[in-house]
């Protein structure tokens, strides 16, 4: 079975999708949200990063073709910005400790 024939890999990435495109709508509020709505913002968009980052893992590791594919599309599309996957995770981090920073400085 491919690696996107797995119903398992479909569910995942179709909630990883959902639960993305939700917070970050949600997040265009964010600087109305009270200081335990913005803890609650960013602690979700840890998580949401923390799965992201196993699912990707995931397709490093398969020996799927189209998972490989992907894997090399994601890297190239981020290269157009001179950036690599993990870049990109160390910046989404630092970005949410920022965050978390300016929380600390206004409690």
């Amino acid at each position: 079975m491919g690696f996107f024939e797995s119903e398992v890999v479909q569910q995942e990435a179709k909630k990883l999708f959902e639960d993305y495109q939700s917070l970050t709508q949600i997040g265009t509020e964010y600087g109305k949200f009270d200081r335990e709505g913005k803890k609650i913002f960013i602690d979700r968009m840890e998580e949401l990063m923390e799965r992201y980052k196993i699912f990707m893992k995931r397709f490093e590791l398969s020996e799927d073709f189209m998972a490989q594919m992907t894997v090399q599309q994601l890297k190239t599309q981020l290269g157009q910005f001179g950036i690599t996957p993990e870049q990109m995770f160390e910046q989404m981090r630092v970005t949410l400790e920022r965050m978390k920073s300016e929380l600390e400085k206004q409690g």
